[in-house]
């Protein structure tokens, strides 16, 4: 064989094996990314998207009315109930469905227009009372189980407050805050301020802020039985709460419905106001909440009209100038 021909032969042999390596990287690399891309093409369990065959969320921010049957007859009046907590918030929301449907009215409060709490409101939903109920609280799982949807509509805080004569000024601690509302603190010396006694004013547990405030600050435990300093109140109402304050009592409520009252002072907690807004927004204020609209998932087209609208941008315009904190 001639030099010209070794020298070409060599030179095809060489290119066979370069291109077998090339081949047979190619493949060592396809097989080593190939669980890595699975993963990332696959709906995982723990993220935004349901593993195949899982239920889908409920309660969770992603939520939207995508998930309800809207097959039911619309009725001849959109009743609803709940949350005192929502009240601006729910009247505001009235007045903009009329915008929309004129020929559908509304009532937020059974029987009389005066809504009953967040608790109440949803075993009227349940017990198919009304159509919807405002919440101030995520659904427990018998709820769920019941075929309720909670789609989160804003985001609030609980403001706690004392009366605007009472000397203490001071700022309390998450935990010095749940040992005073479990009667272990119960001077307000312990705390920084005056030889006085502390007098906790609780709301009714009917009230979704009676529910949070016991799951965030009380870690879920019990509060303080009532005595001559602990009083539970039986309705949710929030000015008798306010006017009972006087100079040595505390208690909790909404930013919305104390930041303007010149009876009471707003404590901060941990340093922080929840009337600061970025605070509520990131987390730095500990007692923050989403709030909801709940219905039925099998419901009728009239209830996802009007949390669509809630939903929108002209709805969450409305939560913001109530006060609330648009999702």
């Amino acid at each position: 064989m001639t030099k010209p021909q070794n020298e070409t032969r060599g030179l095809f042999l060489a290119l066979l094996i370069t291109l077998g390596l090339l081949a047979g990287g190619a493949w060592l690399l396809r097989e080593q990314l190939a669980p890595l891309l699975g993963r990332l093409s696959s709906p995982q369990p723990n993220g935004n998207q349901p593993a195949p065959g899982s239920p889908t969320p409920v309660g969770e921010a992603g939520l939207t009315t995508a998930q309800l049957n809207p097959s039911l007859p619309n009725p001849t009046e959109l009743t609803m109930d709940g949350s005192v907590t929502m009240v601006a918030l729910m009247k505001q929301f009235q007045f903009a469905f009329t915008q929309i449907n004129p020929n559908l009215p509304t009532t937020y409060g059974i029987p009389d227009g005066h809504p009953n709490g967040t608790n109440v409101g949803i075993r009227h939903l349940i017990n198919g009372q009304v159509w919807i109920a405002a919440s101030s609280r995520p659904l427990n799982s018998e709820e769920r189980a019941a075929g309720l949807l909670s789609i989160p509509i804003a985001k609030d805080a609980l403001a706690v407050v004392v009366g605007v004569n009472n000397p203490f000024n001071g700022s309390l601690t998450i935990e010095q805050l749940k040992q005073i509302f479990q009667g272990q603190i119960t001077n307000w010396a312990q705390v920084g301020g005056p030889d006085l006694p502390i007098r906790v004013i609780n709301r009714s547990p009917d009230s979704g802020s009676h529910t949070l405030f016991r799951e965030v600050v009380l870690l879920g435990q019990s509060f303080a039985p009532d005595g001559p300093n602990f009083t539970t109140l039986m309705q949710d109402e929030t000015t008798p709460l306010l006017r009972a304050l006087g100079r040595d009592g505390i208690s909790y409520s909404t930013v919305q419905q104390v930041e303007n009252q010149q009876t009471v002072r707003i404590v901060p907690i941990n340093g922080v106001t929840p009337t600061d807004r970025e605070a509520v927004r990131s987390g730095r204020y500990p007692i923050s909440r989403v709030v909801y609209l709940v219905v039925k998932q099998q419901t009728s087209p009239a209830v996802k009209q009007f949390i669509d609208m809630v939903l929108s941008p002209q709805g969450q315009q409305i939560v913001q100038r109530v006060g609330f904190i648009p999702l």
